[in-house]
């Protein structure tokens, strides 16, 4: 039965590969379930709701993608999203509802452009170097996020110092940083949930974090949980000027990330031909945009394809089947959240300055040598660390590249940008008139 349904013989794959390529990729991603809704709880969302309806998120969505697209695609929050949108709460003062809300939105414009076949519209309309200049700004946004919930890094008088480098937090994030440097050198499987249980150790030994009474319990009540979000849920807050530039930051990295990881994961499975093409790709594009959606009601920021996939691939995962596995571990780990709350930020924290740092070093696409190209993206990057606010680095970025374009007579700028540079500058005048 699962031979018909998942075609092993036509991937040249069997059950025993489809196993131990979807356990690959679930311990390769597994440390989502300590980060994510530790991040979460930093905008005030229960951090037991956030567990449950991050890790519901996952297997749905994962499995979604396993039954119905028959591609080995993991999906679960990203990183960058998740830092957005609690950027959104923390730093610039808006509910969680509407954060949620401006999640939801940004995911219905992904359905749009998904299912009317609008990607090549959207994928060339943006230049690489706004494209690669949102995702580097944002990968540094969340390396600095974890710096400073460890208490590496906090804000002086004039400007950001180090903090307490003595302090417990800080020894367990320097700990866990130099463990996760070593086994990614080594490019030994799980690294970073490897990095994330052993700073949790010394934690324990330190006294930041304690044993839970029990390490099995029944989880959140999903549908309490579901029902607590929906009633935050505020889709009038979002429809504010000051919330586009937000739905940009999420939209963009999302979709590219999403396209970038099929294109690139689906080429070492084998999926793309010749031309660049890959089969059933509309119907990923499909799943991972109604995902976000769907999510976003709840609060759980943009649901993508994850990278991590290309380790269940590297297993020899070729069909949806080990997606399904990928989905029952995380569904057994749903019982085991008295470890996952247990886990002290400061052991998460490398984690998040790992991850961002990779983000950021998407900066190497960028044209250095073209300074049309080059001094936009830069602008995005410095204005979202200097303003702390990844809204501003944005809205500052898109109208300079139309400037420099239009100064140097190239008018070849797409009617999209137009309207964007239209947007940030309504942002801008949102806040001056405050």
């Amino acid at each position: 039965m699962l031979e018909k349904f998942f075609h092993f013989k036509e991937f040249n794959t069997n059950l025993k590969t489809e196993i131990i390529a979807g356990l690959t990729t679930f311990v390769t991603m597994a440390y989502v379930l300590a980060v994510v809704p530790k991040m979460l709880s930093k905008a005030g969302i229960d951090l037991h709701i956030a567990l449950v309806l991050v890790c519901a998120s996952i297997i749905i969505a994962t499995l979604c993608l396993g039954l119905i697209a028959n591609r080995p695609f993991a999906l679960a929050p990203g990183l960058g999203s998740v830092a957005v949108s609690v950027s959104m709460v923390s730093e610039n003062g808006f509910s969680t509802g509407v954060m949620a809300a401006t999640i939801f939105i940004s995911g219905l414009i992904f359905m749009v452009v998904t299912f009317l076949g609008l990607r090549e519209m959207v994928v060339k309309s943006i230049p690489p170097a706004l494209k690669n200049a949102v995702s580097a700004s944002v990968g540094l946004y969340i390396a600095f996020i974890g710096a400073r919930t460890c208490g590496l890094i906090q804000a002086g008088k004039k400007s950001l110092v180090w903090g307490d480098l003595a302090s417990n937090n800080a020894i367990i994030c320097l700990f866990g940083f130099v463990v996760l440097l070593i086994l990614q050198a080594k490019k030994v499987p799980g690294g970073i949930i490897i990095s994330i249980i052993l700073s949790t150790i010394l934690g324990l030994f330190l006294g930041v974090t304690k044993m839970p009474d029990s390490i099995f319990a029944m989880p959140y009540n999903i549908f309490d949980a579901m029902s607590v979000r929906l009633e935050d849920f505020d889709l009038v807050g979002a429809l504010n000027v000051a919330i586009i530039p937000f739905v940009i930051a999420l939209f963009i990295p999302d979709f590219f990330s999403t396209f970038g990881t099929l294109i690139g994961v689906g080429a070492k499975a084998g999926f793309v031909d010749e031309k660049g093409n890959m089969k059933n790709i509309d119907k990923c594009f499909n799943i991972d945009s109604s995902a976000t959606a769907a999510a976003g009601l709840f609060g759980v920021p943009c649901v993508t394809t994850y990278l991590e996939s290309s380790a269940g691939v590297e297993s020899g995962g070729r069909t949806g089947f080990s997606m399904v596995v990928v989905a029952l571990c995380f569904l057994i780990a749903l019982f085991f959240t008295p470890l996952a709350i247990m886990i002290p930020s400061a052991a998460t924290s490398p984690a998040i300055i790992y991850i961002g740092i990779c983000m950021f070093m998407g900066v190497k696409r960028l044209d250095l040598n073209n300074f049309n190209e080059s001094f936009p993206a830069f602008v995005c990057i410095t204005f979202t660390i200097l303003a702390s606010n990844i809204a501003n680095g944005i809205c500052v970025a898109i109208p300079t590249y139309i400037i420099i374009k239009l100064a140097n007579k190239e008018y070849d700028i797409p009617p999209l940008l137009y309207f964007m540079a239209g947007v940030c500058a309504l942002y801008f005048y949102s806040i001056i008139i405050k």
